[in-house]
C-alpha cells in the first residue's frame, strides 16, 4: 500500500491508542488516518491537493482533479480558496471533473452541484471555465448514455485523474454509486437510495423535492485515479466507515470496492472513527493503557457483550474477551467490578442542580449553592423539551432560577401550509374585529402559490414562521413552569438566510451569547452536543457558546467563575453509556409531562419539514431513547427506571 502524503501529527491527541503494537490496524482494509476534528482533517487534505497543484505547475503539466460535493469537502475548498488568495496557489493549469450531478436539475438551481462547485470553489480561483467538467443534469433520457461515455473519454483525454476526492454516504455510496453498483461500473444514470435522498432533504426543503436519479462516475472510473482520498466526518458516518474500512468487498457497500486501490487514504475525525475496532474495542487488537476512561468503556462493553450485570462478571469473562491485562492490573475481579459499579451508580441523580447537604459524596453536580442560576441553550425552539424536558422541569421544581435561550428562530422548519393557516386566521380575526391589514393578502397569496426552484420565502413569510416557532417555544417553557422573563430569543444572525444553507458563525452571534451569559452569570449551562443534527445548526450553536466562554475565560470574567457546562443530545442521537456523566431518571408521570411539553410544538408534528431518516415523530424518538438509556443501565445491574436523560460535562 502506497504511503499517504497526509500526516496527521494530531493523532497523538487521540484518547484511546493501543501501545507498542504494530498490528493495531490489522482489521482495516483501507489505509486510515484519524484527526481530532474535521477542521484538522480538511486542512491536511487541502494541503496535499495544494502541493500536487504546485508540483504539477512547476513541471509544466496539467493537474487533473476529481472533485466531490456535499458537506464533507466544503472546508477543503475554503482552504484552497484561502491559499489561492493569500499564497498565490495557481489553478490556471488545473482541470476538474466532478463526480456527479442530480438528473433533472438545471445548473441554475441552487441545489445543483454545478451551483455548489461555483459557490464554494470555482468562482473564487483562477480555474479556466473550459477546464471545468460537471455532468449535465438536464438532457433527454435518450442522450444520457452518450453523454456519460463522452465524460469518460474527456477524463482519458485529460490524462486521467491525478487525484480523486471522495466523501462517503451512509449507504456506503461514493459519488452516487449506490448499493448494487459493481466494480466495473462507469459513468451512468442511477436511481438514488431512499436514505441518500433523506440525507439530502434539508437542501431541498423536504425529501419530496429531492431528485430520484443522478449521473455519477462509476466505481471503475474512480479506481483509475492515481490517488484517492475519502473523507468522513461526524458520528452519523461511524457505522458505515467501519463497514467500508473493515468489511469484505461487497456491492452492498460500494466503498468497500475501493479496497484494492494502491494509493487510497480514508481521512476521519474522531467521531467518524468511533466504531473502528482500534477505537471502539482497542483491547481486541493490542495491549492498552487502561486509564479511567478506557476502563469505563471496556467494562460496559464486556457487560453488554456477555449479557451479564457488572457485578456478575468473572475472571473468565475478562480473559476470554481480551481484557486479561485490565484484570491483572487490578488484582481482584470482585474489587474491579464493585468499584466500577459504584462509579456508574453515582452518575444517577434525581438532583441535576445538585442535592443540598451532599458535599463530598461524589455526585455529578455540586451541592452548593443550593439555588443555582441555570441557562438552557436550545439551538432550535424545541430542542430544550425534546432533549432534556424532564431535567428542565426538575430544575424548576427544585427551586433553581432556570433561563431558557432559544438560539435560532427555526423559521425554515415550518411548512407553508402551517404558515398559511396562521396567516388566514390572523386575516379573518382582524377582519372580524373591524381592523385592516394590507400586508396579509400578499402573504397569503405567496403561501398559496407554488414554490419556484425551492426559492426562499419572503421576509414577511419567514417572520410569520418565526412567530409560530416562538409561540410554541413559549408554550412549552411555560408548561414546565418557566416565568416569561426567563425565556430568551437570541435570533442569532448566522441562521437568518431563509434557506437550509446558513452563513458562517460571526462575531455578532458570539457576542449575543456572551452578553446573555454575562447578564445571568450562570452556575450551570446546558447546551446541545448533538452534532448529528442534519441541519448542522447544533454544531454552530455549540461553537458560539464555546467561543463565548473562551472569550470570557480569557478576559477573566466573573460571570463564569463558578460555571459548569453540561452537554445534552437531542432527537438525532444519544451519548454512549461510557460517555454519560450524569443520568437523570424520570418517573412515568415525568415522561408524560415531557411528552406534553413537546406537544406544544405543533408545527413540528405530523410531517415535519426536516424529518431526517427517522420516520418517528420527535416525541417518539426522545421517549424511546430515554427509555432505552434506562433499560441499558438496568441491564448493567442498576436500578430500573421508566426513562433517563443523559448528560456529559464539557471543559472550556
Amino acid at each position: 500500500m502506497t504511503a499517504s502524503p497526509i500526516s496527521p501529527s494530531a493523532n497523538a491527541d487521540l484518547q484511546y491508542r493501543p501501545v507498542g503494537a504494530t498490528d493495531e490496524t490489522r482489521f482495516e482494509q483501507l489505509h486510515t488516518e484519524i484527526f481530532p476534528s474535521a477542521e484538522r482533517g480538511s486542512l491536511a487534505v487541502a494541503a496535499e491537493i495544494a502541493t500536487l497543484i504546485r508540483s504539477k505547475g512547476e513541471a509544466g503539466q496539467a493537474c487533473v482533479l476529481g472533485l466531490a460535493t456535499g458537506s464533507s469537502p466544503i472546508r477543503v475548498y475554503e482552504e484552497l480558496v484561502r491559499r489561492h488568495r493569500e499564497e498565490g496557489l495557481d489553478f490556471s493549469h488545473v482541470i476538474t471533473f466532478n463526480l456527479d450531478e442530480y438528473y433533472g436539475l438545471p445548473r441554475s438551481s441552487q441545489s445543483s452541484y454545478w451551483y455548489f462547485m461555483h459557490e464554494h470553489l470555482f468562482d473564487h480561483v483562477n480555474v479556466s471555465p473550459e477546464n471545468i467538467h460537471i455532468p449535465r443534469g438536464v438532457l433527454p433520457l435518450e442522450e444520457v448514455f452518450a453523454h456519460c461515455m463522452d465524460y469518460e473519454q474527456r477524463i482519458k483525454e485529460a490524462g486521467g485523474l491525478d487525484f480523486q476526492l471522495l466523501g462517503i454516504g451512509r449507504t456506503g455510496h461514493v459519488g452516487f454509486n449506490e448499493p448494487g453498483s459493481n466494480s466495473r461500473s462507469l459513468t451512468r444514470l442511477i436511481t438514488l437510495d431512499h436514505l441518500t435522498r433523506s440525507d439530502a432533504a434539508a437542501e431541498f426543503n423536504g425529501i419530496a423535492n429531492v431528485p430520484t436519479r443522478a449521473l455519477t462516475m462509476g466505481i471503475a472510473t474512480i479506481m483509475q485515479a492515481r490517488r484517492i482520498v475519502m473523507m468522513a466526518w461526524g458520528n452519523k458516518k461511524a457505522e458505515i466507515v467501519r463497514k467500508a474500512v473493515e468489511g469484505a468487498p461487497s456491492v452492498q457497500t460500494p466503498a468497500t470496492l475501493l479496497q484494492g486501490h494502491p494509493n487510497l487514504t480514508m481521512v476521519l475525525d474522531t467521531e467518524a472513527s468511533a466504531q473502528l475496532t482500534r477505537i471502539h474495542t482497542p483491547w481486541l487488537v493490542a495491549p492498552c493503557r487502561w486509564d479511567e476512561a478506557l476502563t469505563r468503556q471496556g467494562i460496559i462493553w464486556l457487560s453488554r457483550h456477555v449479557k451479564k450485570p457488572i457485578l456478575n462478571l468473572t475472571e473468565r469473562d475478562y480473559n476470554l474477551n481480551g481484557m486479561s491485562d485490565l484484570l491483572a492490573s487490578r488484582g481482584s475481579v470482585y474489587q474491579l467490578n464493585i468499584d466500577f459499579f459504584n462509579t456508574l451508580q453515582r452518575t444517577i441523580t434525581g438532583w441535576p442542580g445538585g442535592k443540598p447537604g451532599t458535599e463530598g459524596q461524589g455526585r455529578p453536580e455540586r451541592a452548593t449553592p443550593h439555588r443555582k442560576r441555570v441557562i438552557i441553550f436550545s439551538p432550535h425552539p424545541d430542542d430544550d423539551v425534546i432533549s432534556m424536558g424532564g431535567t428542565f422541569a426538575r430544575l424548576i421544581e427544585q427551586g433553581h432560577e432556570v433561563h431558557v435561550a432559544y438560539q435560532v428562530s427555526g423559521n425554515i422548519a415550518v411548512s407553508d401550509s402551517d404558515a398559511l393557516r396562521y396567516a388566514e386566521f390572523c386575516y379573518d380575526l382582524n377582519k372580524k374585529m373591524g381592523g385592516q391589514n394590507d400586508r396579509l393578502p400578499a402573504v397569503i397569496a405567496e403561501l398559496s402559490g407554488s414554490r419556484n426552484d425551492l426559492a426562499s420565502n419572503s421576509k414577511k413569510v419567514l417572520d410569520i414562521k418565526a412567530l409560530i416557532r416562538r409561540g410554541e417555544a413559549i408554550a412549552g417553557a411555560r408548561y414546565l413552569g418557566t416565568p416569561d422573563e426567563h425565556i430568551h430569543f437570541l435570533d442569532m444572525p448566522f441562521y437568518e438566510t431563509g434557506r437550509s444553507k446558513k452563513k458562517d458563525l460571526g462575531a455578532k452571534d458570539i457576542q449575543i451569547v456572551r452578553e446573555l451569559i454575562e447578564r445571568i452569570r450562570p452556575h450551570q449551562i446546558f447546551a446541545a452536543g448533538d452534532l448529528a443534527d442534519p441541519h448542522g445548526t447544533h454544531k454552530v450553536c455549540l461553537d458560539a457558546i464555546l467561543q463565548a466562554l473562551t472569550q470570557l475565560r480569557t478576559d477573566d470574567s466573573p460571570a463564569i467563575t463558578d460555571t459548569w457546562l453540561w452537554l445534552y443530545r437531542g432527537a438525532w442521537q444519544e451519548w454512549a453509556l461510557h460517555e454519560i456523566e450524569m443520568a437523570v431518571p424520570m418517573s412515568p408521570r415525568q415522561v408524560e409531562q415531557k411528552r406534553t411539553a413537546i406537544f406544544q410544538h405543533q408545527s413540528q408534528k405530523d410531517g415535519v419539514v426536516f424529518q431526517g431518516e427517522d420516520d418517528r415523530e420527535f416525541w417518539q424518538r426522545a421517549e424511546q431513547r430515554n427509555r432505552k438509556t434506562a433499560q441499558l443501565y438496568n441491564q448493567l445491574g442498576l436500578t430500573e427506571y421508566a426513562a433517563m436523560e443523559a448528560f456529559r460535562k464539557q471543559a472550556f
